[in-house]
């Protein structure tokens, strides 16, 4: 039986930071409208989504396939280097970020962007932060060292 204590203590799941984000956007979208490129959007924007999704079903694949939680929520039982791992620290978040913005973008508003300030801030102080800081504490040099090697967004930019 797992203690309580082992997991990183995150503020809510992510999937749901990013929808809550997205609902509010759309919300003062809907209030007050907020074009923000108009059809010329909707291509990137469905392109962007596309390369999310992808990004985050492979870091997920990767997860299962290692045996451990996808869920942030719950104890990490091993850790993930391959795949998507393997260029950024946070391939799944990156694949959520990569969908908000597309969904932002097809739907053309600003709203979308001025959230993603915020959602960003909740997400590496609420998330993030503490993910490592937990990831650090369980398997030690092992993981300082995966650190130091790989980005912790944006593969392939410190």
């Amino acid at each position: 039986m797992s203690s309580v204590s082992d997991s990183p203590g995150v503020v809510a799941r992510p999937p749901l930071i990013y929808l809550a984000t997205l609902m509010i956007a759309l919300a003062l979208e809907w209030l007050r409208p907020l074009p923000l490129l108009g059809h010329a959007a909707i291509g990137p924007g469905v392109l962007a989504a596309v390369a999310g999704i992808a990004i985050a079903v492979w870091g997920r694949q990767t997860m299962l396939a290692a045996g451990t939680n996808v869920d942030p929520t719950l104890p990490s039982t091993a850790m993930v280097t391959a795949g998507p791992f393997r260029f950024c620290r946070n391939p799944l978040y990156l694949g959520l970020t990569l969908l908000y913005l597309g969904i932002t973008l097809a739907v053309d508003t600003w709203w979308g962007l001025i959230a993603l300030v915020p959602l960003l801030l909740v997400m590496h102080v609420g998330v993030v932060l503490r993910e490592e800081h937990y990831l650090e504490a369980k398997f030690g040099d092992q993981y300082r060292s995966y650190k130091m090697e790989v980005a912790r967004y944006v593969p392939f930019v410190g």
